[in-house]
């Protein structure tokens, strides 16, 4: 069944078959779309504009990862950069550690040698030796000839607190022959 043509109103001219819109008659007076406000297309052209602009966009295809370079770049950046503190903390905290066993060890022994002197001569004694090595001494006890020393270094998140324990070596054993194994 065919419609039959519409007069528009103004000059008589229409489509055959449709409807005349203001689209339609624009486009018989040869104005396109120009003549028209926006807002006046057809919702079919706009679908049609749609699908040839990939995501919405204007454009040829090929233009949608433009950019997409930098963006990579910098994510890039930021991880390594991430990486290299992370890799630079834990160097500090192992640092640490080691100038509190280093110090830790050397108080102890510096305590367990004055022992003879009595424990807060030789508490004294692994203080000083631990403050010239840039530790701080928590504690520090002797028994008999042995001492045992707490020391802490560094500040913040990056202390660390070692123990350590001096004395002598314990009892020695007699001398054997040389070439003789101990029997």
């Amino acid at each position: 069944m065919r419609r039959e043509e519409e007069p528009d109103g103004e000059g008589g001219h229409a489509l055959p078959g449709r409807r005349a819109d203001r689209e339609d008659l624009a486009r018989v007076r040869g104005e396109g779309c120009r003549g028209w406000p926006g807002r006046w297309r057809s919702e079919r052209r706009d679908r049609a504009e749609a699908r040839r602009r990939p995501h919405g966009r204007r454009g040829r295809r090929e233009d949608t990862d433009r950019g997409s370079a930098t963006v990579w770049s910098l994510g890039a950046i930021a991880v390594l950069c991430v990486v290299f503190g992370a890799v630079l903390a834990l160097g500090q905290a192992v640092v640490v550690r080691h100038r509190a066993a280093g110090g830790a060890d050397l108080a102890a022994l510096a305590a367990a040698d004055h022992w003879s002197e009595g424990g807060p001569a030789a508490c004294a004694r692994a203080e000083r030796l631990a403050a010239a090595q840039g530790v701080r001494l928590v504690r520090c006890a002797v028994v008999g000839d042995t001492s045992e020393v707490t020391a802490a270094a560094g500040r913040g998140p990056f202390t660390a607190e070692v123990r350590a324990r001096a004395g002598p070596a314990g009892p020695a054993r007699p001398e054997a022959p040389v070439g003789v194994a101990p029997g």
